[in-house]
């Protein structure tokens, strides 16, 4: 008898663990691709394409909410559905990124895909950089300077027309840096910082092509330790 009541609970262990609801895992993006020009899609008119986004279905996700931010202007557009694909009306000729997050109603964990960026083909000859990824130190973030006293800024720039020119970093302990404090080239995608400690520091870095189109990362901030 108490090896039926043993088992009887072991069964009803293994039952309860497998309705047990588990967390979404993030979606997988497959198009548009990252740090590309967009060119397919169903054209609206003279300044809206239809765009197609597409990701692969996660795990444990019954719902995504997609986010594209128009890189121009920082507006976003959300839309939550229940598939792995969406239509949006996009402008022409603009730098968007994009995003998924993956839901379950179940839990209240969400996952976040990755975060890629392109550019919505116009009728433009030449196209601005993409805002430059900040890398890092991110804001918010403490750090320690080396024995050198310096910080090492890193970012990622990327450019359609591949024609970046330079690199210019804006650093200050006032917000917003305003003054150019060096330059890099187009294969230099860092730049070290001399800091003191216990002080709060911003920057910023604006990528330039080759043709004057530039594009701006936004001000960031981290404290020295």
């Amino acid at each position: 008898m108490k090896r039926i009541v043993l088992l009887s609970i072991f069964y009803v262990l293994i039952a309860c663990s497998k309705d047990e609801p588990r967390n979404p895992a993030p979606a997988k993006l497959i198009f548009p691709l990252e740090d590309s020009e967009c060119t397919t899609g169903q054209n609206i008119n003279q300044n809206t394409r239809l765009i197609n986004f597409q990701w692969e279905a996660a795990a444990n996700a019954q719902r995504y909410s997609l986010q594209v931010i128009n890189l121009n202007t920082n507006a976003a557009q959300m839309v939550s559905t229940n598939e792995n694909a969406v239509q949006l009306p996009l402008v022409k000729g603009v730098p968007y990124s994009w995003s998924v997050v993956s839901e379950n109603t179940m839990v209240t964990e969400t996952a976040q895909s990755e975060v890629w960026r392109f550019f919505n083909a116009g009728s433009l000859t030449t196209r601005a950089p993409f805002p430059t990824k900040i890398l890092g130190p991110l804001s918010g973030v403490s750090v320690v300077k080396d024995v050198n006293n310096e910080v090492t800024l890193t970012w990622q720039g990327a450019d359609v027309d591949n024609d970046i020119e330079l690199y210019e970093v804006y650093f200050s302990d006032f917000n917003p840096p305003l003054i150019v404090t060096g330059t890099t080239n187009a294969t230099s995608q860092e730049f070290k910082v001399t800091v003191l400690s216990n002080t709060i520091y911003y920057w910023s870095v604006k990528t330039i092509d080759q043709a004057g189109n530039s594009a701006s990362s936004g001000v960031y901030s981290f404290r020295v330790l």
